[in-house]
């Protein structure tokens, strides 16, 4: 298989096959972020996000479907790397915080998709061709291998001991689970917050200090985003 082979499986499901699914995935990957502290603080102390939470998470899911169309060796790539690599110099972002940061945008998108209305054994695999050419360009130690399973464990193990409630992370919570509205239909667009509190799991309940929802909304909720392509 050659590496354009990969990529252009994965493109095809987040772009082609299940776009609306994919882009719901890739904003549950970005809010998950925000239940580790340390990230938290620096998504916060930049101001972008708390003060234009939809331009800025819309900005970040175009970087994220850029590079997943284009491929990170391509110019538009390479310049999307660049600024990445810029966001690990920032203080208090290491090698391991920026590991997990890639493994969300990657793991999460595919995980709702499949969870929604499923995903291939080819696709999964082009996925973590593209997460490993993506943090071997921004030369990160290599996510463990040998399959994104591994690396959703990973994910899994690195958030139980760093996930954590801080004020940071509630607010910005709060600040962008109006997002959703986009992925519903009209009427329920005024619901989103709710909706999307629907897909949280149990630690990011935890560490947003949010409720679980009453089971007819988790249920509405999963019908919705089910329907959704």
């Amino acid at each position: 298989m050659t590496s354009e082979a990969p990529r252009d499986a994965f493109a095809a499901l987040v772009l082609h096959r299940a776009p609306q699914r994919a882009r719901v995935g890739l904003t549950l990957g970005f809010v998950r972020t925000f239940a580790v502290p340390e990230i938290a603080e620096v998504l916060s102390g930049t101001g972008r996000l708390a003060s234009a939470p939809k331009a800025r998470a819309k900005a970040t899911g175009m970087m994220m479907f850029a590079l997943i169309g284009h491929g990170v060796d391509s110019e538009p790539g390479r310049a999307i790397v660049a600024e990445l690599a810029a966001m690990h110099r920032l203080p208090g972002v290491d090698a391991e915080l920026m590991q997990y940061v890639l493994a969300c945008f990657t793991v999460c998108p595919v995980e709702f998709t499949a969870r929604n209305g499923g995903v291939t054994a080819a696709e999964r695999e082009a996925a973590f061709a593209f997460q490993a050419a993506l943090a071997r360009a921004l030369e990160l130690p290599p996510l463990p291998g040998p399959d994104l399973a591994r690396i959703a464990d990973w994910m899994r193990e690195f958030e139980a001991t760093r996930f954590a409630p801080s004020p940071a992370g509630q607010a910005l919570w709060q600040s962008v689970s109006g997002l959703f509205a986009a992925r519903l239909p009209g009427p329920l667009a005024r619901h989103a917050p709710a909706f999307a509190t629907a897909l949280l799991d149990a630690p990011l309940r935890a560490a947003f200090n949010t409720p679980r929802p009453a089971w007819p909304l988790r249920a509405a909720a999963a019908v919705t985003f089910r329907l959704t392509r």
